[in-house]
């Protein structure tokens, strides 16, 4: 069985690679900034999910990033 999160993780290690080439001043801000840009509200639920879970896999600067990361209301059943 694979890791439902795996994708999303990629994707967010992805982006904090990308940071991590720029001056680290601004790195997790570019990450958020790019996160609220243009990841859905769903895709930010879950990334919020993972991370509350521990965030296993993510990069540093992803956990770092959160906190400028826009939440996203939360859905009720």
């Amino acid at each position: 069985m694979s890791d439902p999160n795996a994708k999303l993780v990629y994707m967010a290690n992805q982006i904090a690679t990308f940071f991590l080439t720029q001056p680290a001043a601004g790195a997790a801000e570019g990450v958020a900034t790019h996160i609220n840009k243009y990841w859905e509200p769903r895709m930010r639920r879950k990334l919020f999910e993972h991370i509350a879970h521990g965030g296993e896999g993510l990069n540093p600067l992803v956990l770092e990033a959160a906190e400028k990361i826009r939440r996203p209301q939360v859905l009720e059943h």
